[in-house]
């Protein structure tokens, strides 16, 4: 066996530099994986809140045809309002549950609202939780 033969025959592993290079393409990989999923989560949960958003119109129009208005909060679509002059009028509960939006906060509701003002105001106050540019409402639908 020659020397160059030998050589070959005793080297059965990978180099250090070989490992290295392999995890740096790795690394590399994953960045670009993870920069282009965090976009498309948000986008994701745009369109959550505005399907959500969306499950509120039935049981308000509802309500609004029982009751003759719509209600001054969610909860109202529950139970019935403390309040309320005609108890057998409401014919609830229109919803099981109120749903949190994506970010796991609930969703705000106006009546009457700023953008509709003949019917309420239902969204979401975005990924940032702060009243601003980001809400998704039932205006913008």
């Amino acid at each position: 066996m020659t020397w160059s033969n030998k050589r070959r025959a005793d080297r059965r592993g990978f180099t250090l530099v070989e490992v290295l290079l392999v995890l740096v393409i790795l690394v590399i990989i994953a960045s670009l994986a993870v920069t282009a999923y965090a976009p498309m989560q948000r986008q994701a949960q745009i369109d959550a809140a505005k399907t959500q958003i969306n499950l509120f119109k039935q049981p308000l129009e509802l309500y609004r045809l029982h009751m003759g208005d719509y209600p001054a909060t969610l909860d109202a679509l529950l139970a019935p309002p403390a309040d309320l002059a005609d108890a057998g009028a409401w014919r609830g509960p229109y919803m099981e549950r109120l749903p949190l939006d994506p970010w796991r906060r609930p969703y705000q509701y106006a009546y009457p609202g700023k953008n509709l003002p003949d019917k309420p105001d239902i969204y979401s106050l975005g990924p940032d939780g702060v009243e601003g540019n980001d809400d998704i409402g039932n205006w913008d639908q």
